[in-house]
C-alpha cells in the first residue's frame, strides 16, 4: 500500500514537473517573439501581455475562473501600450481602445443575456467578457473577431478531440473553459498585428 502511494506521489510528482516546465517553455518563447515582434516598449507590453494570457490560461483551465486581477493588468497594459501612439496623440490612442474593448464586452454581454433567455442557463462567464474587453483593448477593429474566431475553433476542436479520444459521449451542456483559448487567441492576433501586418 505505502509503495502503491509512494509511486503514485511520484508520477503526479513528476507529471507537475513537466507542466511547469512546459508552462515555462511557452512563456520564455512568447517573451522572446514579443520582443522580436515589436523591438521597443511595444514589445515589453506585448512580453507582459504574453505572460497575463498564459497566466489566465493556465488559471481557468484548472478552475475554470479568470481573475479580474489578471484582467485588470492586461487592461492597464493595453492603455499604456495604446499611449505610445506615433502621431503624437495618446489619448487619443487610449480613447480608441477603451472603445473598442467596451464595444466587444458588450457584444460578449448580449450574447450572454441572450442565451441566458433563450435557454434558461449561462453559456459565457462574466470573466470571459472581461476578457472581450482585454481583446478589444489590445487588437485592431478586424483582428478582434478573428481572435473570437480562433478562440470559438480551437475551443471546439480540443472539446471534440478530447471525447473523441475518450470515447465519451458529447454534452451541450458541460463546461468548457474558454479562457484557455481565447486568453492565447489574443497574443497571438496581436504578435500578427505587430510582426506580419500593419495594424488593423
Amino acid at each position: 500500500m505505502a509503495a502503491n502511494q509512494t509511486s503514485i506521489a511520484g508520477a503526479l510528482n513528476r507529471q507537475s514537473l513537466r507542466e511547469i516546465a512546459s508552462v515555462g517553455a511557452i512563456a520564455v518563447a512568447a517573451v522572446v517573439a514579443s520582443a522580436w515582434a515589436a523591438p521597443d516598449l511595444r514589445g515589453m507590453f506585448g512580453a507582459g501581455l504574453a505572460l497575463l494570457m498564459l497566466a489566465i490560461a493556465v488559471v481557468d483551465a484548472r478552475h475554470y475562473i479568470i481573475p479580474d486581477a489578471l484582467t485588470a493588468a492586461a487592461i492597464a497594459l493595453a492603455f499604456l501600450n495604446a499611449g505610445m501612439d506615433d502621431g503624437g496623440a495618446p489619448l487619443a490612442g487610449i480613447a480608441e481602445a477603451a472603445l473598442r474593448g467596451a464595444v466587444l464586452a458588450a457584444a460578449f454581454l448580449a450574447v450572454r443575456a441572450v442565451y441566458g433567455r433563450v435557454r434558461g442557463r449561462q453559456a459565457i462567464g462574466l470573466g470571459d467578457v472581461k476578457l472581450a474587453a482585454v481583446a478589444g483593448a489590445w487588437l485592431g477593429w478586424m483582428a478582434m473577431p478573428i481572435a473570437v474566431e480562433i478562440a470559438a475553433l480551437a475551443a471546439l476542436a480540443a472539446y471534440g478531440l478530447r471525447h473523441l479520444a475518450g470515447g465519451a459521449p458529447i454534452r451541450l451542456t458541460e463546461k468548457v473553459p474558454f479562457g484557455l483559448f481565447f486568453a492565447p487567441a489574443i497574443w497571438v492576433c496581436w504578435f500578427v498585428e505587430g510582426a506580419l501586418l500593419a495594424p488593423l
